[in-house]
């Protein structure tokens, strides 16, 4: 007696519908995104033989005490008001409106003291303007 094996159905998956979805999914992405293009200026400086010189330049120091009184190159002022700061940083700067100023202030100054300070070489003339600080330690 022969006995006949029930055929197996072999389970079959599809996976057309998985490699459609995903084909979907990968046009979906290219057509929505946003390529970020940044045009680059490529320049090649032209040579030159003769070496830089370094000017030396004095920067005119502002510096403000805790109480608000100013100093200019380190020398006190007689009275700690504007109208001083401006004549003694007019003496300073003369015509010469390239010079730079750096204000030093200490950290618990009046901010008013600070913010006349900026006023001051402003009305001198003077557009190059910095403010000392120091690193965290």
């Amino acid at each position: 007696m022969k006995f006949s094996r029930a055929e197996e159905d072999r389970l079959d998956v599809n996976i057309t519908p998985l490699i459609d979805v995903v084909f979907l999914l990968l046009i979906f992405f290219m057509v929505t995104t946003t390529f970020n293009q940044q045009a680059e200026l490529r320049v090649d400086l032209p040579e030159a033989s003769s070496e830089e010189q370094a000017l030396e330049i004095i920067p005119i120091e502002i510096t403000i005490d805790p109480s608000g009184a100013y100093f200019v190159n380190g020398q006190s002022l007689a009275k700690s008001s504007a109208t001083a700061l401006f004549q003694a940083l007019k003496k300073v700067v003369g015509d010469d409106k390239d010079k730079s100023v750096i204000i030093r202030a200490d950290a618990t100054t009046p901010h008013q003291a600070v913010v006349t300070a900026m006023d001051t070489v402003s009305k001198v003339g003077v557009s190059k303007l910095s403010i000392a600080t120091s690193k965290p330690k």
